[in-house]
């Protein structure tokens, strides 16, 4: 139990920072299941994964900051238990001796609707939208977006970012079960209810995020709880319109990494670009006594990706 996929860094050199890394938490109080294609989830167990993840990044004393990466709790958790169970995870978080940013997951919103669910999670965006920026230090900025910007799910019903979603899901999928990939084939398979999309608001804010980079020569980190790229995900994971954001990522040199979770596998992949994309492996689909989580050290050239059991290691190198 808590082996770690060790990758070792060049000598005496020491990163310019560290952050701890969990996904998919999904907790909640109800026995054991299985995803929709059959693989196993320990609902009761995440947390006790999260509980380990805390301790050894408090135990590692040089760890700036923790991002979790989205849905903390599932979207099985009996509903008159959201709220308490969102705490109860949220709690776990807040053991870790520093600041913890959490990026939404359609888990979350299963369980609350936005105006809870951000303020509990202290999301720092305003009306409602829970995409913002960090600067750790002046070489690096880490961005958030909101994949879920334009969703069916966490949005009041009559929302116009509800009802632009549902009428792109008509448009898109066919079956009445708009959860439901069939008949969808290859990527057009990522247009399910589970599923959203970055709006124009937001596309224009990191546009303008990254020409500030650029201007500032900082280098970038997406985060997203939904993928970016095909090469790091499923096919029924992937963002809406991943494409749409990519092409801003693009027109710039800055953005370096775009890391996610919602996949569940971990993946890891460079796109033509040569961004790495890294999806995380899921803490709900960690059998009793195992783990998935990590940290990740942060160099001029490269990140490097420690992972527990089994949250693979990896190292991300690129031109500084």
């Amino acid at each position: 139990m808590g082996s770690t996929n060790v990758l070792v860094s060049s000598p005496g050199k020491q990163p310019l920072f560290s952050f701890g890394v969990v996904s998919d938490v999904q907790h909640a109080d109800i026995p054991d299941g299985h995803s929709f294609i059959g693989v196993p989830r320990y609902y009761r167990h995440s947390i006790r994964v999260l509980q380990r993840a805390v301790q050894k990044w408090n135990n590692h004393q040089n760890l700036n900051f923790v991002i979790n990466f989205g849905d903390i709790v599932d979207g099985k958790c009996p509903p008159d238990q959201s709220l308490d169970a969102v705490k109860k995870v949220n709690n776990e978080f807040q053991k870790f001796k520093g600041p913890v940013f959490h990026l939404i997951g359609n888990h979350c919103l299963y369980n609350l609707p936005r105006d809870i669910l951000l303020p509990l999670l202290k999301i720092p965006a305003p009306n409602g939208q829970a995409y913002y920026d960090i600067s750790p230090g002046p070489e690096y900025r880490i961005v958030v977006l909101d994949g879920y910007d334009i969703s069916a799910i966490g949005w009041p019903q009559v929302h116009p970012k509800t009802l632009q979603a549902l009428e792109f899901l008509e448009k898109k999928n066919p079956n009445s079960d708009k959860n439901s990939p069939a008949g969808l084939l290859g990527l057009e398979r990522r247009f399910v209810m589970f599923n959203g999309a970055v709006g124009r608001e937001q596309l224009e804010w990191l546009d303008g995020i990254l020409q500030d980079s650029t201007k500032l020569k900082q280098k970038v980190i997406v985060c997203c709880h939904l993928p970016l790229d095909p090469c790091a995900s499923s096919q029924e994971a992937l963002l809406w319109n991943y494409d749409e954001v990519m092409n801003v990522i693009h027109q710039y040199k800055c953005v370096k990494a775009c890391l996610s979770g919602h996949d569940h596998k971990g993946r890891h992949c460079i796109d033509s670009h040569g961004i790495h994309h890294r999806s995380f492996e899921a803490a709900l689909e960690c059998p009793p006594e195992t783990d998935a989580f990590g940290h990740i050290d942060v160099y001029d050239n490269r990140l490097l990706l420690c992972g527990t059991d089994r949250m693979q290691g990896t190292e991300m190198y690129f031109n500084p």
